[in-house]
């Protein structure tokens, strides 16, 4: 204001804001070499909270702003300096955690800080400590996430997260109670099931039911609790997981039997099973409450003989009605393993709760959990009935036996919370021949007694009736040993067993069968003997029948038994030391997963080989090797859970003390070795174990000693600390170029070896060994490390200073090209283009696009770290112009990598390196004298780069005009190129795939114009792949046929732009082709079309190839596509025509109208409410004629749909045929070329009596580019033009003319044909009073007003008079025809029509002349139908009638939209009559007519 200003006037000071308004800070001034850098003096940690608060903001505004608040809060308590130190402390702690946390959480950058909570500047450090700060910060972060996801109560998300992030998982079930009617006791035995696999994945828990509705043991009640453990990531993904209960009752054979002292007790009998689908609780993706009970509905055998498991697999696929049985449960996922579970949910999870395993190993094997388990399923038998009259109602008993065949006492577990029991029974089948049970249960045998047992089945048939039952005995018997002779224990897999007959007692005698054969498998070993007969005698004891069969199949799960002979004799190396050489050779060949298995076992042999020889080397590189090879197993990510399994051994089951000399030993070789340039296989794999192998050495050498200068070496060497640094960068140094051949080729786990070589290559100068060598491996390791993102994307810090070491190396080494390798004597092409690879990967790299990070990280790099693309894309600059004549040398290798580096959206960058490009041309040209190669490279490139999502309009505004005044052609070329490219990447990722179609049709028709077959072909498959998502299978047909126009019918080559699947011959391709497109032909009823290849591929198999097999597939393939025409109903789609106005719309749209094909049935309702869902913002044009400019011209978006009708064009060999109706219909709607869109228009002074002498009919006529159906389902099109009310009469006349001779030749060939339509249409035109004739045109027309009016209508004039000449006998024939046909009833109508005639033929005659057509006697013609080309002489247009604008050979030029208030009518010149003269003589009466 006023005051302002003069007060601001009296003033020494003077500045734009209130000095209220303005609080001046303190500043620090820091000198970085020439730099002054200016930092606010304010405390760094409130500078912090604003920074992260501004970038906060924008993602957090709506989900956490309480968190944000809560920051606020603590940031004013920061700047108060009101805090004790104490609190401040306190404070500051709270205010990072919480900033480190909420960065990871949104996914931002990780802050490193130092010892007091400060970031750390990465400048203050080395790049060693940088890396340790990255590692302690980030565990430190997680940490603090897991402690807020335990604190906060986890949502349904939150616990789907945490399943899917743990390797280990537990699903708690509690039974709450069972209702079934069976009224005896019951065993309940649940699991965990896989439907697709048909398999149990877990152990049974079994639950015995009593009779009266409660568990057996009353104890029990409300305390049936299970967990199901070591479920790990393969069993949540697989597809479906079920809860499964079989129910077994035991008690009668049959519960309909009511004399129960009579019968059998205590027999187990099939009951029925209770089935649910839990996979969405297990996997977590359903929120569940502990408290929630679920019901699990019963279903119960059908039969008594129905197999319980075949019974499971039903209710599986198809569920029925419980009738309200079935069991109440409640169910809990839990994170974790046992232990875990136990110490994480106690108020679940107690020492009464019952524990069932997994059937197989969990995925994580820690040392000390020892398993000696063995899995043994019931899976099926077959038994003959021999003497009795029906089936045996087969009972499995078996037992655990020792080789003296004593019982081992409860040896067999059949569900997890049952007691160990001695005897094992079977569920009974009643009376089935091959019973098939798939029980599963546990033998649990301590390990010292493993080789001495086997398990013996017994046999029996088990009457219902109790006195029968007791005299039965066993009838035959099986047995197996559960390890075999060589060791191992018996393998996993069914086991066809032998099934032995004989004396009761004698089947008990171990003497008797244990030396025999146990399985069929192993009967090869007794070839010729008795053993192969049906029913032979083996010695005196026992027979075998070959009509009996017996099957089991067993699962191992121990810790101690291995199933594979080369790694038992590793693990018992004492037993056989001869053997110990090739075992340690063959470790690698034994499966993986056998190996981590027994890893803590394995370990432990393989060191105590080692400290047992440690006299001598013999075993040391072979204990080596085994265990790199053991290392590298777990790097494998199929085992990366067991890194665990391998840090815990280390620390806590590793005792080999000595170890570390024979592993340093064996490592000094190998890099010593490698060092001198020799072949040393093992290299690669011990620097990636290099880790481990150091952490052995360690452990080994601190149990040894803690005060060995040894171990102070290899701790500095790895963790980079103390005064050795000096002395470890001399070795590192030392061994630069063996680390150059190795690290490209490790992972993320070796960053600190990298982080390592990064802190050399910073403060190292280069060696003095071959220098050439030196840097070429260099270039290769930069590049591969900035291509395998070494660290965490979030470790920005870290990242950075690499990239600036890398920089900073990349500008040094470029130097010492420049001095040592640049002269011709020693220019080295391979070295630059090296340089230029790696200079181009780092420049293009994802961590230095700063446009695609948020505005405070962009600001935060620019400050601390400036812009390195600008740096080094200068260098690059800079390196090209020196390299001189030689720059030809990477051209056009290098036109790629340039053109990738001139896309970053950086302007100052592109301006300073699209002028190579020039270079480029001027160095080809001057050397080729053109610059195709160039040419062909860039628009490669192009291609590919912006399709990937480089480039952008700027970026071809800046690369046209340098080039413009010298190679006009390429800049077309070029921006051509980019605009459709850019055009195509817009819509790309679009909802709208027609607008994806229009881009990539612009794009190959582009590629097709500028002669690129490969860029055209593969845009080809592109518009392919797009039709066919959206089953166009018939244009993409006629996609697929461009490229097969590009093939010839010959043996040659395929060129390699071609090809579609390695190389082939032209025919091959042609014809693999010509398949697939009569297939989408086919699918799209097109099969016209198919028919055309077809008759081509017929006769090369038949002219050319002789392939008369493949001829006479075709042939029936053209046989079927025939009577598909005439017998299948082709529904005509119909066609819309679609405007697109306003300049909301893209290029390629706008103020363009296409016609486009509809699908089968679909109504312009639908079709137009899918168009304007493509354009949501779109406004419907309700109006069908051209909007005016104001709409056009609007910067939103108009949406014009209306239907138009396609114009029929018979092709040449169908006309003037008899065609049936099934062909010619096909043509109605398919290859049409011509629309007509018609509507009337009123205009000038309206008649009432005589509507046509103002009635003018608007018809726009749409051309499109090519016919349709084609490679779209639309084509743009030329509009509109109008005909005159004259020439509307001259049409009307025409088709009644028309439809006349047609019923004429209708009736002429079908005497079957009803007369009614006939009589309608004749008495229509010659009674006046009915339709009014064409007295109304000669009151329109021809008078002499109308005549002196318009003087260019006079041969217009003349046609309409010939018209309605030629009517009279047209009418005359059919009258005739209607007096023959005619019924008596009819006969007074007939008569009135024929008076009217011939009034009418009077006048006719009279005023426009007599017309005759030929005499045509029917009784000498055997086709009647053929009454039309008896006429074609007689009935030859002259040529007036030319003139006419029928529906058939008519041209119309090109629409020009007309300016508002101009008239529509097209004036026809003299000159355009006379072109029209020159046209052939078309006869409106012609077959095509008639087809219409």
């Amino acid at each position: 204001n006023s005051k302002g200003s003069e007060h601001l006037g009296t003033c020494d000071i003077s500045g734009a804001f209130p000095a209220s308004f303005v609080e001046l800070k303190e500043v620090i001034i820091e000198r970085r070499g020439d730099e002054e850098v200016v930092t606010s003096a304010e405390m760094p940690l409130v500078k912090e909270v604003t920074t992260t608060l501004r970038e906060w903001g924008s993602i957090w505004k709506q989900l956490f702003v309480g968190l944000m608040l809560e920051l606020m809060e603590w940031r004013s308590q920061l700047l108060s300096g009101t805090l004790p130190s104490d609190e401040f402390k306190e404070l500051k702690q709270k205010v990072t955690s919480k900033i480190d946390y909420g960065n990871k959480i949104l996914e931002l950058d990780l802050v490193v800080r130092d010892t007091n909570g400060n970031i750390l500047d990465p400048e203050k450090a080395s790049v060693i400590s940088l890396f340790r700060a990255h590692e302690n910060a980030t565990a430190k972060i997680m940490e603090r996430i897991k402690e807020e996801q335990s604190n906060v109560q986890m949502d349904h998300s939150g616990i789907s997260a945490r399943i899917h992030s743990s390797p280990t998982h537990s699903l708690f079930v509690f039974v709450r109670n069972f209702v079934c009617r069976i009224g005896e006791d019951s065993e309940l035995f649940m699991c965990l099931y896989d439907p697709q696999k048909q398999a149990i994945i877990s152990e049974n828990y079994l639950v015995r039911w009593g009779s009266k509705g409660f568990p057996a043991e009353i104890d029990m009640l409300n305390n049936l609790k299970v967990v199901f453990t070591d479920l790990g990531t393969k069993d949540l993904n697989r597809e479906k997981i079920y809860l499964i209960c079989k129910i077994v009752r035991v008690g009668r054979m049959d519960l309909k039997e009511t004399h129960t002292k009579k019968c059998t007790q205590g027999l187990r009998r099939p009951c029925g099973v209770a089935v649910m689908d839990i996979s969405d609780i297990i996997k977590g993706k359903m929120e569940f409450d502990e408290e929630k009970q679920y019901f699990i509905p019963f279903h119960p055998v059908v039969a008594e003989n129905d197999f319980l498991h075949t019974l499971l697999n039903k209710v599986t696929a198809s569920r029925g009605d419980s009738g309200g049985q079935g069991l109440w449960v409640t169910m809990k996922v839990l994170v974790g393993d046992i232990v875990q579970i136990r110490k994480d949910y106690p108020h679940l999870v107690d020492r009464s709760t019952v524990v069932a395993r997994k059937l197989g190993f969990p995925e994580i094997i820690m040392p000390g959990d020892i398993r000696n388990d063995i899995y043994l399923t019931l899976v099926a038998g077959d038994f003959d009935k021999y003497n009795k009259t029906t089936q045996k109602n087969v009972e499995v008993i078996m037992w655990v036996c020792d080789e003296e065949g004593k019982v081992v006492a409860n040896s067999i577990c059949l569900g997890a919370g049952d007691r160990p029991v001695t005897e094992y029974k079977s569920v009974i089948y009643y009376q089935v021949k091959q019973p098939r049970w798939m029980e599963t249960f546990k033998v649990a045998i301590p390990l010292e007694e493993m080789q001495r047992v086997h398990l013996r089945f017994m046999f029996r048939h088990r009457s219902s009736q109790e006195s029968k039952d007791k005299s039965e005995k066993n009838f035959a018997m099986a047995f197996v040993r559960l390890m075999k002779e060589d060791g191992t224990v018996l393998q996993d897999g069914q086991h066809d067993l032998m099934v032995f007959k004989g004396d009761s007692k004698r089947m008990e005698d171990v003497n008797s069968y244990l030396s025999l054969p146990s399985t069929r498998s192993q009967t090869d070993i007794y070839k010729g003997s008795t053993l192969m007969r049906s029913s032979s005698s083996v010695g005196t004891a026992l027979s075998v029948s070959s009509r009996d069969s017996f099957t089991i199949s067993t699962l191992v799960c121990s810790t101690k038994l291995t199933q594979n002979v080369r790694l038992l004799g590793l693990l018992k190396w004492r037993t056989r030391p001869e053997l110990l050489k090739e075992n340690l050779e063959k470790l690698r060949l034994i499966d993986g997963e056998e190996v981590v298995k027994f890893l803590q076992d394995t370990l432990d042999a393989l060191f105590n080989i080692m400290m047992e020889h440690s006299q001598t080397d013999d075993y040391d590189i072979l204990v080596f090797d085994a265990l790199i090879y053991i290392i590298g197993l777990i790097a494998d990510r199929k085992f990366q859970h067991f890194n665990t399994v391998l840090e815990a051994y280390i620390k806590q089951h590793f005792s080999a003390t000595l170890a570390y000399k024979k592993l340093m030993s064996v490592l000094k070789t190998y890099l010593d070795v490698s060092s001198r340039g020799e072949q040393c296989e093992n290299i690669l794999r011990t620097l990636k174990a290099l880790e481990y192998i150091f952490k052995f050495i360690v452990r080994s050498r601190m149990l040894y000693s803690h005060v060995c200068v040894c171990v102070c070496l290899i701790i500095s060497l790895l963790f980079n600390q103390g005064n050795t640094f000096q002395h470890v960068e001399d070795v590192v140094v030392t061994l630069l170029r063996t680390i150059n051949h190795t690290v490209i080729y490790m992972g993320r786990d070796h960053t600190l070896i990298v982080s390592t070589v990064l802190d050399t290559h910073t403060h190292k100068p280069l060696p003095y060994f071959s220098l050439q060598d030196f840097l070429m491996e260099t270039f290769l390791l930069f590049k591969d490390l900035i291509g395998k993102h070494v660290y965490h994307s979030d470790w920005v810090a870290m990242i950075m200073v690499q990239n600036r070491v890398f920089l900073r190396a990349i500008n040094t080494y470029a130097e010492t090209m420049i001095h040592k390798f640049l002269d011709n004597n020693n220019f080295e092409v391979q070295l630059w283009n090296n340089y230029f690879h790696l200079a181009v990967a780092f420049i293009t790299q994802e961590s230095l696009q700063l446009q695609h990070f948020s505005h405070t990280k962009r600001n935060k790099i620019l400050a601390k770290y400036g812009d390195m693309r600008r740096l080094i894309g200068f260098a690059i600059r800079d390196m090209w112009y020196k390299l001189g004549v030689n720059k030809i040398c990477f051209i056009p290798g290098m036109v790629g990598p340039i053109l990738e580096m001139t896309l970053i959206p950086e302007e100052e960058l592109r301006r300073a390196t699209i002028p190579i490009f020039f270079d480029m041309m001027q160095c080809e040209h001057n050397h080729s004298g053109h610059f195709k190669k160039f040419e062909n490279e860039i628009i490669l490139k192009l291609d590919h780069e912006v399709e990937g999502g480089g480039g952008d309009e700027r970026y071809m505004e800046l690369l046209c005009p340098p080039l413009l005044v010298e190679v006009k052609h390429f800049v077309a070329l070029v921006k051509g190129l980019l605009e459709r490219l850019l055009d195509y990447r817009t819509v790309i990722s679009d909802d709208s795939r027609n607008n994806r179609m229009s881009c990539t049709v612009n794009l190959l028709n582009f590629y097709k114009d500028i002669n690129r077959e490969a860029m055209y072909i593969r845009y080809l498959y592109k518009l392919r792949d797009l039709h066919v998502d959206v089953e166009n299978y018939t244009e993409a047909a006629y996609t697929l046929l461009l490229h097969s126009k590009l093939l010839k019918w010959a043996d040659d080559q395929c060129p390699p732009q071609l090809e579609c699947n390695g190389p082939q011959s032209q025919r091959q391709v042609k014809e693999m082709l010509y398949d697939t497109i009569i297939g989408y032909f086919d699918k799209g009823k097109m099969w016209e079309e198919a028919i055309t290849l077809c008759k081509e591929l017929a006769e090369q198999y038949e002219m050319e190839v002789f392939d008369y097999e493949l001829l006479s597939q075709s042939l029936k393939q053209q046989a079927k596509f025939y009577e598909n025409i005439m017998k299948i109903l082709r529904p005509k789609p119909d066609y819309f025509a679609v405007g697109y106005y306003g300049c909301g719309f893209p290029l390629f749209l706008r103020d363009k109208v296409f016609i486009h094909r509809g699908k089968e049935y679909e109504r312009r309702e639908d079709f137009q409410n899918q168009l304007l869902s493509q354009f949501p913002s779109a406004v419907k044009l309700n109006t069908t004629h051209m909007p005016e400019d104001e709409i056009r011209k609007s910067p939103h978006q108009y949406i014009q749909c209306f239907t138009v009708q396609p114009v029929l064009e018979i092709p040449p060999c169908l006309k003037n045929k008899p065609v049936p109706d099934q062909i010619i219909n096909f043509y109605k709607s398919n290859y049409v070329q011509r629309f007509h869109y018609s509507r009337p228009v009123m205009k000038g002074t309206v008649d009432p009596s005589n509507e046509f002498a103002s009635m003018w009919i608007e018809r726009t006529t749409f051309f499109t580019a090519y016919k349709l159906p084609g490679i779209l389902r639309w084509f743009e099109v030329t509009n509109m033009s109008t005909i005159s009310p004259l020439e509307n009469a001259i049409e009307t006349m025409s088709n009644t003319n028309e439809k006349i001779l047609t019923m004429i030749n209708q009736y002429q060939g079908d005497d079957s044909l009803p007369i009614n339509p006939l009589s309608m249409l004749l008495n229509g035109i010659v009674d006046p009073a009915v339709m009014g004739g064409f007295a109304k045109y000669e009151k329109a027309f021809f008078t002499e007003e109308y005549v002196q009016s318009h003087p260019q209508d006079k041969d217009n004039l003349n046609h309409l008079k010939d018209l309605i000449a030629w009517q009279t006998p047209l009418l005359g024939r059919g009258i005739t025809l209607h007096g023959k046909r005619v019924t008596d009833d009819l006969r007074p109508f007939h008569d009135r029509m024929e008076e009217c005639f011939k009034q009418l033929k009077k006048k006719v005659e009279k005023e426009y002349g007599v017309r005759e057509l030929p005499d045509f006697d029917e009784r000498k013609s055997s086709r009647p139908r053929s009454l039309m080309r008896s006429y074609r002489q007689s009935i030859i247009s002259i040529s007036s009638m030319a003139g006419s604008d029928n529906s058939e050979g008519t041209y119309l030029p090109p629409y020009v939209p007309p300016h508002r208030g101009s008239s529509h009518t097209r004036s026809r010149s003299d000159s355009g009559s006379r072109d029209r003269m020159t046209e052939p003589v078309v006869n409106p009466y012609d077959f095509a007519a008639l087809c219409d």
